[in-house]
């Protein structure tokens, strides 16, 4: 039977908070309730067109990363059993089973905490133009794709609308204070080198990632999506060559189809054709099979 696509979700009772690019999100008591639905964004737009089963992914790999990662991070995480949650919710199960997270309330820091292990996408063009990444000095010489000596942390505003743009070190300082900054680099860090090693053990080269945290009772935790194919590159090992662009795990695909149209990265985006949705899903669930062993 086809997966049916769900774009939006309207759960009767419960109060909506926000819609994201991706995420309806949901106040449960003094928890929140994050329900991944089958939206999906590029260049910082929604797509009419869904990706049946992309919710379910994004939840089940999130859910993987977080055990897995769970002694070296703390996370928001309370429960993504519907039979576990509030009553109130037991009539909605149909909908969230297998794409909702019910969350402790944090208080999310205001910068996206992006790590790069290899030179790829908005990277790679600065790097032929100017030898850096995010302001970032790398070797002479490197080719695309091509890993870099050690993975380095770039992070970005949280715009609300429109594109994010680069911080320096110093602005997140700024910003956050210069104890939680140094806390955020080294926990992306250690967590982008944890997951690229199990990745790689997988047959996938996890090429860069962005992180989500947040403070819970004062204690910085991780939050939102982690480490799946929205918020991260993933590069099938098997096709892996330096010098060249890899083919993808990731909504890549997606951007790579859309840059073919003469369509000006503003709303209203383009649908997208069946066979461009049908290879989408695909890649999320394979990535998700690759990485967990599970069947969705």
């Amino acid at each position: 039977m086809e997966a049916k696509v769900i774009l939006e979700t309207n759960l009767e009772g419960i109060p909506l908070l926000h819609r994201g690019k991706v995420r309806d999100l949901y106040a449960v008591g003094n928890d929140l309730l994050v329900v991944a639905t089958d939206r999906i964004s590029a260049f910082d737009c929604v797509l009419p067109t869904g990706i049946p089963r992309k919710g379910e992914v994004l939840t089940a790999l999130t859910l993987f990363w977080l055990a897995y990662l769970g002694d070296l991070v703390e996370s928001h995480l309370i429960t993504a059993n519907v039979a576990e949650m509030d009553k109130a919710l037991k009539p909605h199960a149909a909908v969230l089973q297998g794409r909702s997270m019910l969350v402790r309330k944090a208080q999310v820091l205001p910068i996206e905490c992006v790590v790069r292990g290899y030179l790829a996408g908005s990277g790679w063009k600065e790097y032929r133009s100017r030898g850096t990444v995010c302001g970032v000095r790398l070797p002479a010489g490197l080719r695309e794709a091509e890993q870099l000596p050690e993975p380095i942390f770039t992070p970005t505003t949280k715009a609300a609308s429109g594109h994010d743009e680069p911080m320096t070190f110093v602005e997140v300082e700024d910003k956050i204070g210069k104890d939680l900054a140094a806390a955020v680099r080294e926990r992306s860090l250690a967590v982008y080198r944890r997951a690229h090693d199990y990745a790689r053990s997988c047959g996938i080269i996890l090429a860069d990632t962005k992180f989500e945290w947040g403070l819970v009772d004062g204690r910085l935790v991780l939050v939102d999506e982690v480490l799946t194919p929205d918020s991260s590159r993933f590069w099938p090992a098997s096709c892996y060559q330096p010098g060249t662009s890899p083919p993808s795990y990731d909504k890549q695909y997606v951007r790579d189809y859309l840059e073919t149209l003469n369509w000006d990265k503003r709303p209203p985006a383009p649908p997208l054709p069946d066979e461009v949705v049908r290879r989408t899903t695909e890649k999320y669930l394979q990535a998700c099979r690759n990485l967990t062993g599970l069947v969705l």
